[in-house]
């Protein structure tokens, strides 16, 4: 069976969670492989037949995305281009995370695709949803990357078809340690921003990985380190905490590792709002913004202790398995 499998390329959750998928699917199928987008700091480790630029987002610096910079970006001509001359006919099965090329080909070429994405997850009823509603984002989650069949990861499994996360094996092959350092990655904040609040704690060291400088330099006991897989996944590791924004991936790899974890949500992310009321249930702290207005629930956050360690068990073959099954 020859399987095209779609990845989404803003962030680096798809990418991650994909070098533990494509060597399962690989060893089943006759797979080739697209990614579309542009944000992602993870080169993936496989040969890429199609690379697309696809409908990106693009980070801001004050806490959500640019939205001047994604519209200036979008070319709605070469994406419906590219939908329809993708040769998806040649295939079997579409298998899409949240990448729009291959849904929406699939879908208009009616080629049997799956969504295998954690925004499958995000759309189910069961899934914690915030108060305020965002039918635009609703919209947008439905509409990116459609697929009549689903099989979603959630930080817990909410119903059939929900699985817990794919915690990837350089995660689960890292050496635990709890050492003084607090690792922050909030990609839609600049440095700037983010040193007016840190400066604010002299007495905890910091390792910031930034998207927005190409060098590493020292303010004090604030690190800033440029993007590097390596280098983050170590520090994450080997910290005694993580605060990030509220994604998937890197959440799921604090809480497996057991560390104190705050969440930041993107503004007007509607997704991100949706993982923030997840694990606001499951006890982990949030705050709407990294401000000076936070300075309070950041100390208070600094001297609580948080246990929480969720053993998520690797089901990738199975979940692979699964979906295979169904074609």
């Amino acid at each position: 069976m020859k399987v095209l499998y779609g990845i989404q390329g803003t962030g680096n959750g798809h990418i991650s969670r994909a070098m533990d998928i494509i060597p399962c699917l690989a060893k089943k199928v006759d797979l080739d492989i697209l990614v579309s987008g542009s944000q992602s700091d993870i080169e993936l480790q496989y040969p890429i037949k199609y690379r697309k630029d696809g409908l990106s987002f693009i980070f801001g610096k004050k806490g959500g995305i640019d939205l001047a910079a994604t519209l200036a970006r979008l070319n709605p001509i070469q994406f419906f281009r590219d939908v329809k001359d993708l040769p998806v006919h040649e295939y079997s099965l579409v298998i899409s995370d949240f990448e729009p090329i291959s849904a929406w080909s699939a879908k208009l070429g009616k080629v049997p695709s799956v969504s295998l994405s954690h925004q499958a997850a995000v759309l189910n009823k069961h899934a914690p949803k915030p108060d305020k509603k965002d039918r635009l984002g609703e919209f947008i989650l439905k509409n990116y990357a459609p697929a009549p069949n689903k099989a979603g990861f959630h930080f817990k499994s909410y119903g059939e078809g929900i699985y817990t996360p794919i915690i990837r094996q350089q995660i689960r092959n890292q050496e635990v340690k709890n050492n003084d350092h607090i690792t922050l990655y909030l990609p839609s904040y600049d440095d700037e921003r983010l040193l007016e609040v840190l400066r604010e704690f002299p007495g905890e060291t910091w390792n910031v990985f930034s998207k927005h400088s190409p060098r590493q330099y020292s303010t004090g006991n604030i690190h800033f380190y440029p993007l590097d897989n390596e280098a983050f996944t170590r520090s994450m590791a080997q910290g005694k905490a993580v605060i990030c924004g509220a994604g998937f991936e890197t959440p799921s790899e604090a809480l497996f590792l057991g560390k104190k974890l705050l969440v930041v949500p993107m503004r007007n992310q509607y997704e991100q709002q949706c993982n923030a009321r997840c694990l606001e249930e499951m006890g982990v702290p949030v705050i709407k913004s990294f401000s000076r207005k936070a300075l309070p629930e950041i100390s208070k956050w600094l001297e609580t202790e948080q246990t929480l360690r969720i053993e998520y068990h690797d089901r990738t073959e199975s979940i692979v398995n699964a979906i295979l099954s169904q074609i």
